[in-house]
């Protein structure tokens, strides 16, 4: 027997056992007269097996009671059991759906509003594409390659619908075959458009990684998703999405090559996700693209951080001068409250 608030499933099986208490039969003798296994007459008493249109014809041979009886019996056990698991599923995800921020979610528009706990249950299980929630706990949360701003369990959720809307907006975005080859190539120009203004770099940017099987998507900060970025596979190809809300161009520049460099470096798609070492060294791979530390060691032994001289590495490396304040900073050669002023902030759509 299954149960749930409002619904009780009894299986055919409680009324097959009244009828042998009732004639006296026991499993055993009643197991020969149906011509079946005992173990499978247990199953059915206890409605581990469905009772199919040839155990109810034998039922009707056995104990006299029709066959449509039986049958009718079993639509309605499992008519039942399915009302039974979907509210016994809608409670269990009613408690879940409490996790997420959804007035958040819906102030964005990803989904609808409403302040009803079941609507919101089924509104995120549109959302996710799942039939309940707690699928999504078993979705590889750890596939999923990111750059946070800390680590903390609170942020598993939000990071999952987080990606789940880069994956729906990566759908707009036609890709070619996954080129890794031709990304490496590419790397070179894409820190070219460092000195360009979103208005332009934006849309090529985007062409150039479609090319290379990826799709780039931009996405508001979402709370306790700790996001700068995330990379994952989606079928046949890569999605790298970017928060992009009040981003200063350094930290939008820094949290891209890292994302590739997760690409790049084989870091995706992993059973057990990225590890402090993958993440270190993505971060290695965003210095090293954005600043050599061949160079950066060069400008840095001078001892000289004046504004003049930052601007004058900045255009000499073919850069932003916020970036070399980024990594300036980052590295403790300068303050954070220092030459901010050179830092450009992106306002991209998302």
């Amino acid at each position: 027997m299954m149960k749930s608030r409002s619904v009780i499933a009894t299986p055919p099986g409680a009324t097959i056992k009244e009828q042998l208490l009732d004639r006296g039969l026991s499993q055993k003798e009643f197991a020969l007269r149906m011509d079946m296994s005992e173990k499978h007459i247990s199953k059915l008493i206890n409605g581990e097996v469905q009772l199919t249109p040839d155990v109810a014809y034998r039922l009707e041979m056995v104990l006299g009671v029709p066959a449509k009886f039986w049958n009718n019996l079993e639509a309605t056990y499992r008519e039942k059991l399915v009302k039974v698991n979907v509210e016994n599923a809608m409670e269990a995800d009613k408690e879940l759906a409490k996790q997420f921020l959804y007035s958040e979610l819906a102030k964005l528009g990803w989904v609808p509003k409403t302040k009803k706990l079941t609507e919101k249950v089924i509104n995120l299980r549109k959302f996710f594409e799942v039939v309940n929630l707690e699928v999504i706990q078993n979705t590889q949360i750890s596939k999923i390659a990111c750059r946070r701003l800390s680590i903390t369990e609170k942020g598993d959720l939000p990071l999952l619908v987080w990606a789940q809307k880069a994956k729906i907006e990566a759908r707009k975005i036609d890709t070619s075959s996954i080129d890794l080859k031709t990304l490496k190539k590419i790397i070179s120009q894409i820190r070219c458009m460092t000195i360009m203004d979103p208005e332009y770099f934006c849309p090529e940017l985007i062409n150039l990684l479609a090319d290379c099987g990826i799709a780039l998507v931009f996405l508001p900060h979402i709370s306790g998703s700790f996001l700068h970025g995330a990379t994952f596979y989606d079928g046949k190809k890569i999605v790298i999405g970017l928060t992009v809300r009040g981003k200063d161009a350094d930290k939008f520049w820094f949290s891209l090559f890292h994302e590739l460099g997760h690409v790049l470096l084989g870091h995706i798609n992993q059973v057990d996700g990225t590890t402090e070492e993958d993440e270190e060294a993505a971060d290695n791979f965003a210095k090293e693209t954005l600043i050599s530390s061949t160079e950066f060691h060069r400008f840095t032994s001078q001892k000289d951080f004046s504004k003049t001289t930052i601007c004058s590495f900045a255009q000499e490396q073919n850069i932003l001068c916020g970036i070399v304040v980024g990594r300036l900073q980052k590295e403790g050669f300068i303050n954070y409250n220092c030459y901010n002023d050179l830092k450009k902030k992106y306002a991209l759509e998302a």
